[in-house]
């Protein structure tokens, strides 16, 4: 087989030796989505016969798509030489593995334990990891050891923290609030204090890693002499707090990719409702817990984009168009996106060069967690893969850095488009999902917490 080699304007972006087949993809069972022309489908398969709209089927999807995807990226989080993941796991990973006690690139130990961003701790600071929050985890925050992975000790198919959150949050939604007729506030109320209370409560899940914006809630939280625990108490700080941060100048560390994940389930809940509804319900929350102001408009592009995906619009068309809005650098950074993705043609689709290409794609626009550059990926790896689920959320594992909370937003994407191209997500990914007997039991009418 011959490959096309292109034009030397991509020099830098295209590996200079051409590779085998990297990953052999399988699908498990005979699936099938018929939709009929009121928008009903009726997804087939050898076990389950199921009818829903194409609508709801699409939200399905979509908290499958970000479950997956975050849990197939798990044990290669922050892998910013990617490489490393090769030779870490004995070749590309091509489904869900087990993390590594070891990493390669970790600064999990410089990490602050007090609040936001890397060391700052000393003994008059309210220690937040370990004795607020991810109460058996502080040993592997003050090791010393720089091998420490981010994720230690979790299993294959287990999802990280946000992702985690972001699960909680949308059971709660569909629990407290089935027929979206109750009132917002009151809906952020009970997810603020359910939130509280599943951080700060021992053994509620497995994962080694907080990001900045849950240490800094915490950390204000704790500062309280009576730190508020009710819905109601918590919502009045909250705001206050808000509007307290928004006078003392943003922390950089907040305004990450993170911030999407949190997103999610409030765009899943409002889907069925008119994009404004939807995108004001969503930025009214993550004014709570990501108080920069300046987050708010990625948050909005976001949420606009994955309502449209879940309401039937071209991903691939609407990821491009969002990559043009200004705040991501406009005509520019999609034309960049679009030269990037032309590079990757020459190759076959299952190729370690493609692989490359994709790489070195997401190194250029931004592989670490700063929402500009970040969301500049994912929408690169939304386009580029906007219809195949699976190699989508590969490649974004594969191009490592910021990879979880990047694929969890691109997973949801990929979900929700999946369904109106007719596709199904292939069942390995469900049944190696930890999470994944959760989400069955969400979308069966079953409570879920």
């Amino acid at each position: 087989m011959k490959y096309k080699i292109l034009n030397q304007r991509y020099i830098g972006l295209i590996p200079t030796v051409l590779s085998t087949l990297w990953f052999t993809r399988t699908i498990q069972g005979t699936q099938a989505i018929h939709c009929d022309k009121q928008d009903h489908c009726t997804t087939s398969s050898t076990s389950t016969i199921s009818k829903m709209t194409n609508k709801e089927l699409s939200k399905e999807n979509a908290l499958w798509g970000m479950l997956i995807s975050d849990a197939t990226s798990m044990p290669v989080h922050w892998y910013y030489n990617p490489s490393s993941i090769k030779s870490g796991y004995g070749g590309w990973l091509t489904g869900y593995r087990a993390a590594n006690k070891k990493h390669p690139q970790s600064i999990l130990t410089l990490s602050a334990v007090d609040g936001s961003g890397r060391t700052g701790w000393h003994s008059k600071s309210k220690r937040i990891v370990g004795d607020v929050i991810l109460h058996d985890k502080l040993k592997y925050w003050t090791s010393g050891d720089r091998s420490t992975h981010y994720h230690q000790g979790m299993q294959a198919g287990e999802n990280t923290l946000n992702s985690v959150v972001a699960l909680r949050v949308f059971s709660l939604l569909q629990k407290q609030d089935p027929d979206r007729n109750m009132d917002t506030r009151e809906l952020r109320k009970a997810v603020l204090e359910d939130y509280v209370k599943f951080m700060t409560t021992p053994g509620s899940h497995n994962d080694t890693y907080a990001e900045s914006f849950h240490r800094l809630f915490f950390k204000d939280w704790i500062m309280e002499d009576d730190p508020p625990k009710s819905g109601e108490n918590l919502i009045t700080w909250a705001e206050a707090r808000y509007q307290r941060k928004c006078l003392e100048g943003e922390d950089s560390q907040i305004s990450s990719i993170g911030g999407l994940v949190i997103a999610i389930p409030w765009v899943l809940h409002y889907s069925n409702e008119d994009v404004e509804t939807c995108v004001e319900a969503t930025l009214e929350f993550l004014k709570l817990t990501h108080p920069n102001p300046s987050m708010q408009g990625y948050v909005e592009l976001y949420a606009r984009l994955l309502h449209g995906a879940i309401n039937g619009n071209d991903l691939k068309t609407a990821a491009l168009q969002t990559a043009s809005d200004k705040m991501l650098g406009g005509a520019r950074k999609r034309d960049l996106i679009l030269k990037l993705t032309e590079a990757a043609k020459g190759y076959m689709k299952d190729s370690e060069s493609r692989l490359q290409v994709y790489q070195s794609a997401t190194s250029t626009l931004g592989s670490a967690c700063y929402i500009e550059g970040a969301m500049s990926s994912m929408l690169f790896l939304a386009q580029a893969c906007h219809d195949d689920f699976e190699d989508g959320i590969l490649m974004n594992a594969n191009c490592g850095g910021e990879n979880c909370h990047r694929g969890a937003a691109l997973g949801a994407l990929l979900g929700a488009a999946s369904t109106h191209q007719n596709k199904v997500i292939p069942a390995r990914w469900k049944d190696g999902l930890v999470a994944g007997a959760t989400v069955e039991k969400l979308f069966s009418g079953k409570s879920a917490l």
